[in-house]
């Protein structure tokens, strides 16, 4: 018997998924924020031993591991990078602090800009200008890159960015001062810009470039400790990551780029929401996930999770590699609620894994959504948590709700309800903004639910959203780590070219995507798949003239690596109609007197893996379910008892009326009043309004 193992670290659990055959087999352990690589190896050991193999066995069996990691969110939240410092082109010290004019709340006079990755003192210039066709304009000036290392080792920097003006089209002069960077600062990390976005405009491929410095030195000691712990316990194959992108790919490519983790772990989720949705004749969802730290939001359309480049969000800073677009939210069953200024508030700040809720008996104090959900009777303190691991616990927990009760004038179980409430309109309204920000009405869409409370809160939700049906997976508490397995491994990078559409150079762009389609068949080699598994689809970045930001779509889709032979006279007139098309589809409109040009070229370039298989329909016979208990719980319109269900006695068929709680292995689904639940073929729910 041999294994597949999906790893999802998040910031209070650590997820496993184990697919053996078409047996998926889930696992939490509670995440270890020293050093990461111990709860992953720790439930290694645990999936091992459930399966009666020793780990060195075990590890032997496993045809691939792959892993979603949130090391280099947690740096951005934490600002704990590495001190990073930046050598610039003469004139340009201060564009990663004019950040294009952007502020994500023009209204808020008070809104500060994001913590300064690299502040003033360590960003400094040389003298040196590459022109926009690549022409040296003035030679590099070694002795002043010389000088900055010195003033940079004075200041202690552990990694640098380097970033000059068009060192897309030539990038002699940043490969050179990586060179003087090795020589005068030895073991200091390189991030150089043309390597890490190869594209225009410079403040996008700057400010990529600096968080990647910043985030590299802890990506890839983590990632070199796992591989090493893995080794070591006798794991054969690479070791996979999720990319931002919706991909897989080795360590050894993602060192490369490290930031192509970033936000990796949430994007698992949405891929695996696009394959169940798409086998279950959904294929428009609201993916959302809430964990224990965390409220994760993202829109699949067509069955498919676009990745796609630009503001990230959460963390406020411009990362221009694609990523599969997911907003977030400080809400989680560890998120804290207090009082603020004669306001209930809960999140962003939370409790994490240590010491965790109140409920969780490790030492909390603060009260937490979490604790709020055993005061309403959702979650209960008699059975096992998180699969077993261990209980919740109520000491403590009336006496923290109810100071919150006396300084709202309420009581303690008021108080937990109005967090419960708080929470959930934060989340709605999340959702609210991230649709109307796509032009999407929510009405039209199936809610998938996953996460260990997001099935908690999902019917609620979609009941103030509009949304009439919500799809819950058997496998949502660790469904992101589930995601990683239906991941494809993939590589999507691009390379700049700047031309007018009707006026391309034919033998230029034969020679970027031949660069690019070499790369990654490299790459794919390395991770043992021959270049006839690879298919690729040839793209182009594209604009009108004056427009910032530039559309991609594809010009050659689902073709082989090398396959160039459609780059050929009137591939100028075939791509502006391909981006009208585009253009219209995302803006309603088009320049039909205008000639775009094309700003890039890219390669998405993948390999078809086995994923787990997933069923649909409900073709078992409908009868009720049975209860094996109540509990007295508030379900939205006081407390009352309420029948509670246990899932591992489901059969398909199974139906659930409200109100109702059902109690998972390492997840609670609430039915609400007014919503009904249903077992399908596959052992999923799916929850009706109606």
């Amino acid at each position: 018997m041999t294994y597949r193992v999906g790893i999802d670290i998040g910031g209070t659990f650590t997820d496993f998924a184990l697919l053996k055959g078409d047996e998926v087999i889930l696992h939490k352990n509670l995440s270890t924020p020293e050093d990461r690589s111990i709860g992953v190896i720790e439930g290694l050991e645990a999936l091992s031993a459930r399966e009666s193999v020793p780990l060195r066995d075990f590890l032997g069996r496993c045809e691939a591991i792959v892993h979603g990691t949130t090391i280099a969110d947690n740096t951005l939240i934490e600002m704990n990078g590495a001190l990073t410092g930046l050598i610039t082109t003469d004139g340009f010290r201060d564009e990663v602090e004019y950040r294009r004019g952007f502020k994500e709340d023009i209204w808020d006079v008070r809104l500060e800009p994001p913590p300064q990755i690299t502040p003033r003192r360590r960003r400094l210039t040389v003298p040196e200008r590459v022109l926009h066709d690549g022409s040296v304009h003035k030679p590099l000036d070694e002795n002043a890159v010389r000088e900055a290392c010195r003033k940079l080792r004075k200041q202690g920097v552990e990694s640098v960015a380097v970033s000059f003006l068009f060192s897309f089209i030539n990038p002699a002069h940043e490969r050179r001062v990586g060179e003087i960077v090795a020589e005068e600062l030895p073991g200091v990390d390189v991030s150089l810009s043309h390597e890490v976005l190869p594209r225009a405009p410079e403040y996008d491929r700057t400010s990529t470039t600096v968080v990647n410095a910043y985030v590299a030195p802890r990506v890839t000691s983590y990632l070199e400790s796992l591989v090493a712990r893995l080794k070591a316990g006798g794991y054969a194959n690479q070791l996979m990551v999720m990319q931002a992108s919706g991909g897989v790919m080795t360590v050894d490519y993602i060192e490369g780029s490290p930031i192509r983790v970033l936000a990796s772990g949430p994007a698992g989720g949405v891929v695996g929401g696009a394959h169940v949705g798409a086998a279950k004749g959904a294929p428009n969802l609201l993916c959302v996930d809430m964990g224990g730290t965390s409220y994760d939001m993202a829109l699949v359309t067509d069955g498919a999770a676009p990745a796609e480049a630009g503001w990230n969000m959460h963390h406020r800073y411009l990362i221009g590699v694609p990523m599969v677009k997911v907003e977030t939210l400080g809400a989680g069953g560890g998120s804290i609620c207090q009082v603020s200024g004669g306001a209930l508030k809960v999140g962003p700040r939370s409790a994490g894994s240590d010491p965790g809720p109140i409920s969780y008996g490790r030492g909390g104090t603060e009260p937490t959504v979490t604790d709020a959900l055993v005061m309403l009777g959702i979650l209960s303190t008699d059975e096992g948590f998180a699969g077993g691991s261990f209980s919740l616990r109520r000491d403590g927990v009336d006496e923290a709700f109810a100071a919150i009760g006396r300084e709202m004038g309420t009581s303690a179980e008021q108080a937990a309800f109005d967090s419960w409430r708080v929470v959930n309109a934060n989340m709605s309204q999340g959702v609210r903004r991230t649709t109307a920000g796509k032009g999407i009405d929510p009405r039209d869409l199936v809610m998938m639910a996953y996460g260990g409370n997001g099935p908690a809160f999902a019917a609620i939700q979609a009941e103030d959203l509009g949304i009439d049906k919500v799809l819950v997976p058997k496998a949502s508490p660790t469904f992101s780590a589930l995601g990683t397995l239906v991941a494809d491994p993939s590589i999507d990078e691009e390379r700049s070219y700047i031309g007018k559409a009707n006026a391309l150079d034919l033998g230029k762009l034969r020679s970027l995507w031949g660069e690019l389609a070499g790369r990654a068949e490299r790459y794919f080699a390395d991770a043992g798949f021959a270049p006839e598994r690879v298919s690729a689809d040839f793209q182009l970045n594209m604009r009108y003239p004056g427009q910032n930001f530039s559309l991609t779509f594809d010009v050659h889709g689902a073709g082989r690596l090398h396959d160039l032979g459609f780059v050929a006279n009137g591939i100028g007139e075939c791509a502006i109609e391909l981006f009208n098309a585009r253009h219209m589809a995302e803006y309603n409109h088009i320049r039909e007197n205008e000639v775009p040009e094309v700003t890039g070229v890219r390669l998405a370039s993948r390999v078809a893996t086995t994923s787990p298989r997933v069923m649909r329909g409900f073709t078992a016979a409908a009868k009720a379910a049975t209860p094996a208990k109540t509990r007295r719980a508030n379900l939205g319109r006081g407390f009352e008892d309420t029948p509670i269900y246990r899932g591992a006695d489901f059969v398909p068929g199974d139906t659930i009326a409200s109100p109702a709680i059902i109690e998972e292995s390492f997840t609670t689904i609430v039915v609400y009043p007014g919503w009904r639940a249903r077992v399908d073929d596959a052992g999923d729910y799916e929850l009706v309004r109606g």
